[in-house]
């Protein structure tokens, strides 16, 4: 399955997912759309499904949405699969509508986790549902994961429960809930499900529905990569090391005899030292003797290292991370240090009496195992369940998340970036895994083909980030071997291939398509590692951006940027002069809308006070701001939690760089919000208050200088957003969420 063209040359030392024998329900061949009901199992002459999937999403035949995915790949492989969308979890009976399944239940909770999907970042109950019909909210519990879990069991007590999706990818071990302020246990106890599979998941789903359907008891499938699982007691033939030894130094060498000359020091070592060659021999004094150096013979045996893929790291248990920070900081480290799948170790957690594992993660797709997955045949539409009464997904029952991605492709997976308060690197892993160029200009032309409504505005062409297609380390072996957490902080590494020709390629092979107009760029640009390749840089802009491109520079200060991981604002100040430079060239106007984050751990008032004023420097008003949202295991999240740098090594004691300043509490969250918003006259009483105590009462007052003014208007509370005050937009133009720029021209 290596071809030539991939990315990275990981050793992949793992059974191709196109290699299995298909199961004997492949003669029941390919379905339309996976049934959501009886009458739908009926005409496809099923009497019952091999595997059932519950998801928390409206289902949506698209390469995009999980659910979809998993079933399409797994149907690929033979197996029967129905989906159980949304489901009433009041009671078991919605969970029984397609009947018992012969293998296991999927679980879910969908694309987004359930609590950052219900909760705003002020823990208050959103009233929209991006991945269900009509964009109504409500239609999914809380921690969904585990109430579908429960459901099921509830529903068939012995048939098997795999859960997955990013859900329960980042509850796998002990982690901060920020919804009840306190750690919560893994997901795998909570929920009593079988087995966890977290990150991409299709090459663990596939090995172990195979050998289920081999009649293998799921609690033996102790050995497939990317799971997780209870044990009670010790394995056998496991090295377990006790995860405060990790972060310790490697071995020591052998100690330098201090009386050797530098000329003898060379020669132990095979060299010469030409400086001291040919000079003059001093005769030594035979009555001053050296100390000999006699090698320990109880250290004579050459020191064995335990075999990594039977070595297992034991994290601090439940218990202890619960009560104490400081452990759970540590634990989170090591757990994070432990992501690489060239190198990382199995690792445990007590839970009481018995143990969580987790397995080294995934070994990443292949780019002929990507083409494969993204190459199923995806109806890439919604459900006809949700069609309106005119059978059409763009009235009234119009699901939001699909018309996001409805004409984008996906052409890449994985993010090494490593931005703490993303979770995209836990749960994707770091190694980009991308599509081959043919693979997504064929789904371009089945959108264009196939897909009503399609225009010929290709809205993206990208991923978790817009340019990391086909983007790697250097070396197969510094690559397996490396425990970094990002390839681009603090610096981007020198290991690592910057060369964007492939995506230009890809963009200007698209963009020649018949009936394809433009194509956009969507997904995040990761502008530190575009401005290595001004190629690209100039394709991009005067070719891709609909006039608008969002970048997420996300701080101009280096207190919070250190602990985001974030190269500083001069990296956007170089971007954003080859932006307008290219701009300029192709005669267009084009804006960079940049993103920013209030309330992120290391971030001081003073911070957030200089970025105001640099906003207002460069005229941008934000309209909607970000604040700082703690999702489980992310690596801000455990500084939110701890207090601690845990990008650096966890002491007991804590020096000043350990620690990290933590916005806690309504009021100083508001007020960092505020700074964001420096132009709502509603935040001028609350910033003018801040001001005062922080001595700069000098930037209250009326003139150009000033961050805000000394008067008080009449305001009813609410914002009226001056991009759209000043807008004249055309019939049918999308707004941006940023405001502050020139109106448009009609």
């Amino acid at each position: 399955m290596n071809t030539p063209i991939d990315v990275s040359f990981f050793a992949r030392a793992a059974k191709p997912i196109t290699s299995y024998r298909k199961y004997w329900a492949s003669r029941f061949g390919t379905s339309k759309f996976l049934p959501m009901s009886r009458k739908e199992m009926d005409e496809l002459g099923w009497d019952s499904c091999d595997i059932i999937i519950v998801t928390g999403d409206a289902y949506v035949d698209h390469p995009s949405f999980g659910m979809a995915v998993i079933g399409r790949t797994l149907e690929a492989q033979g197996f029967r699969v129905g989906i159980i969308a949304q489901p009433d979890w009041q009671s078991a009976e919605p969970f029984k509508v397609l009947g018992k399944p012969n293998l296991f239940f999927g679980v879910t909770a969908g694309n987004m986790d359930s609590m950052i999907n219900r909760y705003t970042a002020d823990r208050k109950i959103r009233s929209d549902d991006a991945y269900t019909p009509g964009d109504i909210g409500g239609k999914r519990p809380d921690r969904a994961a585990i109430v579908y879990s429960q459901r099921c069991r509830e529903a068939y007590k012995d048939v098997p429960i795999i859960l997955g999706g990013i859900e329960g990818s980042l509850r796998r071990i002990a982690h901060y809930d920020y919804w009840s302020d306190k750690v919560r246990r893994s997901i795998v106890t909570d929920s009593k499900c079988d087995l966890l599979l977290y990150g991409n998941a299709e090459r663990a789903i596939v090995e172990i529905a195979h050998r289920l359907g081999a009649k293998e008891p799921v609690h033996n499938i102790v050995d497939v990569r990317g799971t997780a699982f209870f044990q009670r007691g010790g394995r056998e033939g496991w090295f377990e090391i006790d995860s405060t030894e990790v972060d310790q130094p490697g071995r020591v060498e052998d100690h330098i005899n201090p009386y050797q000359t530098t000329q003898e020091q060379a020669a132990a070592q095979g060299a010469t030292c030409t400086k001291e060659e040919g000079s003059g021999a001093v005769e030594p004094n035979p009555a001053i003797q050296p100390l000999t150096f006699v090698a320990n013979p109880a250290l004579k045996q050459k020191l064995k290292v335990p075999a990594r893929d039977r070595t297992v790291i034991r994290l601090p248990s439940y218990e202890q991370v619960k009560s104490d920070p400081v452990l759970y900081a540590h634990a989170n480290r090591v757990l994070h240090l432990e992501t690489n799948p060239g190198n990382a170790r199995a690792l445990v957690q007590a839970h009481g009496d018995r143990d969580v594992w987790l397995t080294p993660p995934p070994i990443p797709l292949t780019t002929a195992e990507m083409d494969y997955v993204f190459g199923l045949p995806y109806a890439r539409s919604p459900h006809p369940a949700y069609a309106d009464e005119k059978g059409s997904h763009d009235g009234a029952t119009k699901i939001p998340a699909w018309e996001m991605i409805r004409f984008s492709v996906n052409i890449m997976r994985g993010c090494f970036g490593g931005c703490t308060f993303c979770s995209i690197t836990e749960h994707e892993g770091r190694i980009i895994q991308s599509r081959s160029e043919d693979s997504v200009i064929r789904e371009i032309e089945e959108m264009r083909d196939k897909v009503a409504g399609f225009t010929g505005i290709v809205s993206d062409l990208g991923g978790p980030t817009a340019n990391m297609y086909r983007i790697g380390c250097k070396s197969p072996e510094i690559e397996a071997a490396c425990r970094k957490p990002s390839c681009v902080y603090p610096g981007i590494c020198q290991n690592l291939n910057t060369d964007h020709a492939p995506l230009v390629k890809m963009y200007r092979r698209a963009r020649s398509l018949k009936g394809v107009k433009k194509i956009l760029i969507g997904s995040g640009l990761r502008y530190d590692l575009a401005v290595q390749s001004p190629e690209y840089v100039k394709e991009l802009v005067q070719h891709h951006v609909g006039g608008y491109l969002k970048i997420a520079p996300e701080h101009t200060e280096q207190g919070p940027l250190t602990k985001m991981m974030k190269p500083g604002i001069g990296s956007y100040d170089k971007f954003k002069a080859m932006f307008d430079k290219y701009s300029a060239e192709a005669g267009k106007k084009q804006y960079l809308i940049p993103y920013f984050i209030a309330a992120h751990p290391g971030t001081s008032d003073e911070d957030m006070m200089n970025l105001a004023l640099w906003l207002k420097k460069n005229g941008f008003r934000a309209d909607q701001v970000q604040t700082f949202y703690p999702s489980p295991m992310a690596t801000a999240t455990a500084m939110y939690h701890s207090g601690r740098n845990t990008l650096r090594k966890v002491h007991r004691k804590a020096e000043d760089e350990d620690t990290v300043d933590i916005v806690r509490g309504e009021r100083r969250r508001r007020l960092h919000k505020a700074f964001l918003r420096y132009h709502d006259a509603n935040n001028w009483p609350l910033l003018r208050e801040a001001l005062k105590a922080m001595g700069r009462a000098d930037l209250i007052g009326n003139g150009k200088h000033h961050l805000i003014p000394s008067f008080q208007p009449v305001t009813d509370g609410s914002y009226a957003s001056a991009r759209r005050k000043n807008s004249t937009p055309r019939k049918g133009a999308v707004l941006t969420q940023h405001t502050g720029l020139p109106p448009r021209k009609r």
